[in-house]
């Protein structure tokens, strides 16, 4: 009872990650596992672009070492949509496999879990497991085969997390499924994948780890989240910023400001790309749990509402805002706005990003925290705003609507908002420099 005195928050925070291998070369493993499985039938998914590279070959050649049979699924779309989820989910439907290989980034992994988690429930309607208030965020009650995840990016930490994220098209606003139940039974993760990604592709999934790190140590602390599950499958996976989440938001946050820039700068730097892609497993196994808040729930109309941008280095015959750069351009105008909140958190995070605060004000903390970010991105020459991704003030009201019913994450903002203030930080992120 005396719980409720505080209006019903909840009091307790769960911690769900899927088990993680990581080492050079461990994909070759993977045949094993299935096996050790007694996998009969497996689907393998990709996208197009990863089907001709290496990644996908360690994973086939170790399948046909160990005689597993599979069929193969490379439709995946990159920024994925209602549309090829449901095309993935039909492939799924009808292969009838008992275990599932995902071989990309979050693209690839989130395709996979949404495959397997409707070819388990053959009976459900594709808005039945969508976050609410756009589907109906049912709580999955059925069980679901085993799934790898061989992570291709350091970005979205998909390969640990409960989370699919895709564009609801209809709505051109971004949305997810969220439940443990989706989760990976395993993530390989093997630094050899990250010698195939593009420069620019190591940047955007790089802002990624960068944000998620920085969104779930700043999100509202689990015990201040409401209302308290009446049971506990209703517990979010999504829970608020916890104690043992900020231990890997932290540490990831301490990765990315000593690696993230040389393994940009350097493809050949391995050190600093085995180290990106372990980061973005321990930011996923922060965010995970903790949750995001602004940079990601402004992030998804960035994305959904894209015109004509076509971003560097990305094979796709779609125009597309990578997740990365839709989530980072907004950063600087987030932080300056919840650090009055814990801007003890804020100043901590500038600090790892590289400011001198030793003679910082606390009240400064979200201005100081800014233009850390601006002066990271403007050095790694990231697009100028959204300005120059192709927005403008006359967007601005759309981009406020499709922020709205991001709910799962922005009422775990720290600071709540309103639509003048989600506005007005549209507004501030249109030029960064």
């Amino acid at each position: 009872p005396e719980r409720h005195t505080l209006g019903n928050t909840d009091y307790a925070f769960e911690m769900a990650i899927s088990n993680i291998r990581y080492g050079e070369g461990v994909t070759k493993e993977v045949g094993m596992d299935l096996q050790n499985l007694g996998a009969r039938r497996v689907c393998l998914m990709t996208d197009k672009n990863l089907s001709k590279l290496p990644p996908v070959n360690a994973v086939l050649n170790s399948l046909a070492k160990y005689g597993i049979n599979f069929q193969m699924y490379d439709n995946v779309r990159v920024e994925p949509t209602d549309q090829s989820f449901l095309d993935a989910i039909q492939f799924a439907k009808k292969g009838e496999f008992d275990a599932y290989v995902a071989v990309g980034g979050g693209s690839v992994i989130d395709t996979c879990k949404a495959a397997n988690l409707y070819a388990a429930s053959p009976s459900s309607e594709f808005l039945d497991y969508v976050n609410a208030p756009v589907g109906k965020g049912k709580p999955v009650t059925v069980p679901l085969k085993p799934l790898i995840a061989v992570p291709t990016t350091s970005g979205t930490g998909s390969e640990t997390t409960s989370v699919a994220i895709f564009d609801f098209k209809e709505l051109k606003v971004k949305t997810g499924i969220s439940s443990r139940a989706i989760k990976p039974t395993l993530g390989i993760i093997d630094p050899l994948h990250t010698l195939s990604m593009p420069e620019r592709i190591v940047a955007n999934s790089g802002f990624d780890v960068l944000c998620h790190a920085l969104e779930s140590y700043t999100a509202l602390p689990y015990n201040e989240r409401s209302p308290c599950p009446s049971n506990p499958i209703n517990r979010p996976a999504y829970q608020g910023s916890n104690p043992v989440s900020d231990v890997w938001a932290l540490h990831a946050l301490r990765i990315v400001a000593k690696y993230l820039k040389r393994a940009i700068r350097n493809p050949e730097d391995r050190e600093a790309r085995a180290n990106m892609h372990l980061a973005s497993a321990f930011a996923g196994i922060g965010f995970g749990n903790a949750g995001v808040h602004l940079c990601h729930g402004m992030s998804y109309p960035i994305s959904g509402l894209v015109k004509t941008y076509k971003p560097k280095d990305y094979n796709v015959d779609h125009s597309l805002v990578p997740h990365g750069l839709s989530v980072v351009l907004t950063s600087p105008a987030v932080f300056a706005f919840t650090a009055q909140i814990h801007p003890e958190r804020h100043l901590e995070a500038a600090e790892i990003l590289g400011a001198d605060i030793r003679t910082a004000r606390i009240k400064d903390a979200g201005l100081i925290l800014a233009d850390t970010l601006r002066k990271f991105l403007f050095d790694l020459n990231v697009d100028d705003g959204l300005a120059a991704i192709g927005y403008s003030k006359a967007d601005i009201p759309a981009l406020v609507k499709g922020t709205l019913p991001q709910e799962r994450v922005t009422k775990l903002s720290p600071r709540p908002q309103t639509e003048e203030d989600l506005s007005a930080l549209f507004e501030a992120s249109m030029k960064l420099y």
